[in-house]
């Protein structure tokens, strides 16, 4: 059983210098499979640690788990840079998924630009939820208040879309404000978990400039609306809507180490909304 005194023995073990699967059976005593399980389960739901198998598909391949922490979140100077611009930001004004978009190579990204009425239809919704499904693994969320949940499609709620892909074992984890006046939808994205009988979904608060979302490590869908009052007069005729699509996998996983670290040192919504009860 993966209890927290083993999760934190490994953690500690990866911590020191990056280990074979085969080393950490061996530390706590395992068997590989075992092992590699509980590898597999922290870097899913803790993100703390994470795994690259080599020369895969040959008699020598090597599976090796690293640990997965701000230390290492940067590649270049430039990630730093964006890190830094999102970790400051508190609204999804305060930065544009562009800055992010412009570094990637054009065959491992494309676009939409929507009208208000072309982002909220049946077809944007379709495409959205399509590539939801796809997930085997994982679903991780920037998220400004859960809004989506409310949205219908085929006059199905998402929220459902969603439990369904939680009871195939598809962890979902978010990043968005918990206030009094979008309780209701913590609540409603929770308790997924009581009806599916295991912790899939777990939302955490905090204020961040992102709206994103990032299925497995295929792809990263990134959101940003263009609002006329934030422009000159004339200059923006009517709300615009811009979907980043974004296949490279070193940027989804710098996007991924980017959740984790906002994650690991946010609140817990179920802790937060307890708070704004008693407040309230």
């Amino acid at each position: 059983m993966l209890t927290k005194e083993l999760i934190q023995k490994i953690n500690e073990f990866v911590y020191a210098k990056p280990r074979s699967i085969d080393e950490i059976s061996k530390h706590i005593s395992v068997n590989w499979r075992t092992a590699n399980r509980y590898v597999e389960k922290i870097s899913k739901e803790e993100g703390t640690i994470s795994a690259r198998v080599f020369r895969e598909g040959t008699p020598g391949s090597l599976k090796v788990v690293f640990w997965n922490n701000i230390e290492k979140l940067h590649a270049s100077e430039i990630q730093e840079r964006l890190f830094k611009h999102i970790e400051s930001g508190k609204v999804r004004e305060d930065f544009s998924p562009s800055e992010i978009f412009q570094f990637v190579d054009n065959d491992k990204k494309k676009f939409k630009i929507l009208s208000k009425k072309q982002c909220y239809s049946e077809a944007n919704f379709k495409d959205y939820i399509e590539l939801l499904k796809t997930s085997e693994r994982q679903i991780l969320s920037f998220s400004g208040n859960l809004t989506f949940i409310n949205y219908t499609y085929k006059n199905k709620p998402i929220l459902s879309v969603l439990e369904e892909i939680c009871r195939k074992k598809v962890s979902y984890k978010a990043l968005t404000r918990v206030e009094v006046a979008g309780i209701k939808n913590i609540e409603n994205v929770l308790s997924i978990n009581k009806r599916i009988g295991y912790d899939a979904v777990e939302v955490r608060h905090c204020y961040q400039p992102l709206r994103a979302t990032i299925i497995d490590d295929k792809v990263a869908v990134l959101k940003e609306i263009l609002d006329p009052k934030n422009y000159p007069k004339g200059e923006l005729k009517e709300k615009t809507y811009i979907l980043y699509y974004i296949y490279d996998e070193a940027w989804i996983e710098w996007l991924q180490k980017v959740f984790w670290h906002l994650f690991r040192g946010s609140i817990d919504a179920k802790k937060r909304i307890e708070e704004l009860k008693f407040l309230k």
